[in-house]
């Protein structure tokens, strides 16, 4: 069972006083944003179209710069974020000419690590990942739920403490996110990681989550989950979480 969240009192992300323009003659997409995630957290972050979900990630692993305020990893300040986060867009991107393993390899070239020793590793992770007998299979072999959890794997290897995930599951029919989340559930408490999980399903954002952050244009909006984890599939019918998603559309509704 993974520890509870509060144990740890240590900012894993701190963004404060953020602004962003593409455009001078454009309004703010972030204006004096701020915000915090722990060790170890699962966040969510939700929000309508063209709220700039995707470009706050694009600010905090570094491909933007933003007109002003700071964004700290780990307590570090620094310009130069590019590397220093995991990410994983929507689409898996996995190279159609490698195998799962050398698509899975790839973050451990890129930072020229021992490809040998690697393998090894992710050999276990293949086999939690439920994905043992697809080592030396081609991406186009794979259905859309275990190309996602390829890319997952491939995110996880490049060893960051942060993982940032777009939407992962969108573009999955409902029954396969639905196996996602119980895949992702049943393995969250090995992950030990830190994550900022952007979606539009809130019983995705309140399943997954331990908060729940509403982008929205005066700021930030929280929302705590507070259900006990381990979780599952089934926690969706508790009357505590059908409880708690009326209460976030009545908070979204409120902010639009």
């Amino acid at each position: 069972m993974r520890e509870e969240i509060g144990l740890s009192n240590s900012n894993m992300l701190h963004i404060e006083d953020l602004t962003y323009t593409f455009d001078r003659d454009m309004q703010p997409i972030f204006q004096q944003l701020s915000l915090d995630l722990k060790a170890g957290e699962f966040v969510s972050l939700i929000g309508p179209s063209g709220s700039g979900k995707s470009t706050l990630f694009k600010l905090i692993t570094g491909l933007l710069k933003p007109g002003q305020g700071k964004i700290q990893i780990a307590g570090n300040l620094s310009s130069g974020r590019l590397g220093k986060v995991g990410y994983m867009p929507q689409k898996d991107l996995l190279l159609p000419w490698r195998t799962v393993m050398e698509n899975v390899l790839l973050p451990s070239e890129i930072a020229k690590e021992d490809k040998r020793e690697k393998a090894h590793e992710i050999r276990a992770w293949l086999s939690r990942f439920g994905l043992k007998e697809y080592e030396n299979a081609y991406p186009d072999e794979l259905s859309g739920g275990m190309k996602q959890r390829v890319a997952f794997l491939r995110t996880i290897m490049t060893g960051r403490e942060l993982l940032l995930l777009d939407e992962p599951f969108g573009a999955l029919d409902s029954l396969t996110k639905r196996t996602m989340h119980s895949w992702l559930l049943g393995l969250w408490g090995e992950l030990k990681k830190t994550v900022l999980f952007i979606t539009h399903d809130l019983e995705e954002a309140i399943l997954l989550s331990d908060r729940i952050l509403l982008l929205q244009n005066r700021g930030v909006l929280e929302y705590k989950v507070n259900l006990p984890r381990p979780r599952n599939s089934e926690s969706i019918y508790q009357p505590e979480f059908i409880s708690m998603r009326k209460e976030l559309e009545r908070l979204i509704q409120h902010e639009e």
